[in-house]
This record gives C-alpha cells, sequence and structure tokens, in this order.
C-alpha cells in the first residue's frame, strides 16, 4: 500500500517560502530551528509538525530550491519552437546564473551539491546528482546529433564549463573576467 502526503496546507506552503528566503540569506549547513522559526513568525515545534523533523525541512527547502532551476530550465526550452542549440542555451544558461540577483540562490545550490557529496544519506541525499541530470536531459533536448558519444561529451563538457564559471564567479565576484572565459569556451 502506498502512501502519499497530502497537499500542503496554506500555512505550511507560506512557511516554506519563508523558510526558503531565510535559507538563501543564512544557507542550510548551520540551518538551526530556533532561529529560522523566530525569524519566519513560527515556532520549532510548528515547523516540526509540518515538516516532520529538521531533515524534512531542509529536504523540503532542497526541493523549492530546485524548483526554481526546472522552471528556468523548461523556460529555455519552451520559448523556442525549434530547439536552438546546444550553445545558444548554454549562453542563456550562463546569463541567468551569472546575474547578481541569483548570488543568493547559486550560493545555496553550492552549499547543497558540496553537501550531497559529503553527506549522501542526509537531507542532502541524490542532489547533487538530481541536478546533473537534470541539466544533462535540458542540453540533450535541444542538441542535434544528441545520441552520439560526441554530443555527450559536448554536453559533459558545457555543464563542466559553466559550473567552474559560477563557482569561481560566486568565489571572486568578477563577472567581466568569468563570464568572457565561459563565453569562450562555449564558443560564443
Amino acid at each position: 500500500m502506498t502512501t502519499t502526503k497530502p497537499a500542503p496546507s496554506a500555512r505550511e506552503t507560506e512557511l516554506l517560502e519563508l523558510a526558503y528566503a531565510y535559507s538563501l540569506t543564512h544557507g542550510l549547513a548551520d540551518l538551526s530551528l530556533r532561529p529560522l522559526a523566530t525569524a519566519i513568525g513560527s515556532s520549532p515545534r510548528v515547523l516540526l509538525f509540518l515538516f516532520g523533523s529538521k531533515d524534512g525541512l531542509i529536504r523540503a527547502l532542497l526541493t523549492r530550491a530546485r524548483s526554481d532551476e526546472l522552471v528556468l530550465l523548461q523556460q529555455l526550452t519552451s520559448q523556442y519552437a525549434e530547439p536552438p542549440g546546444l550553445d545558444v542555451v548554454a549562453r542563456e544558461l550562463w546569463t541567468w546564473l551569472a546575474a547578481e540577483e541569483r548570488r543568493p540562490l547559486m550560493k545555496l545550490w553550492v552549499e547543497a551539491y558540496g553537501r550531497s557529496l559529503v553527506a549522501p544519506d542526509g537531507p542532502w541525499s541524490d542532489f547533487a546528482r538530481s541536478t546533473v541530470d537534470d541539466w544533462l536531459d535540458l542540453f540533450k533536448s535541444v542538441q542535434p546529433g544528441k545520441d552520439s558519444k560526441a554530443a555527450q561529451a559536448r554536453r559533459t563538457g558545457v555543464l563542466a564549463v559553466l559550473r567552474g564559471g559560477l563557482l569561481d564567479l560566486l568565489a571572486t565576484g568578477d563577472t567581466t573576467r568569468v563570464t568572457a572565459a565561459v563565453l569562450a569556451q562555449l564558443g560564443g
């Protein structure tokens, strides 16, 4: 018998959004329920009731963050009548990733990605692998000759360039230098 979680209540949705905004500023690695609950107008007890545990809340926050990423990926593919090609999508993705207003989300993403690698059994489990798969699937959907080994290698290379550029950008804030390097590697 399978059980599914009922749809979230309005209060659960509201608290998740508030906790998500909080986590964009404060991160997730050292998340403590008491300061979080105070900041969002709740209590640790309510958060535990709604999300089951601190790990359950972290999983919900990671799912929420990933939904922003998936919306972007969907928008990139749906705005074209024909697949625009890997290079076009990669450049658009870089523009989105490098935007100043996305730095908090990108820092949260890097934190979750790293934690997924070092704590694979915790609430972070499978986050890194899932995001790799999401992006490679998007790249495959817009790439001609997508089933060849060369096409697979190109998708993996583009992903590596974007993620490496993102790490450098977050570390240095040097948008001009990093963007020039990423675009040079992407062929544009």
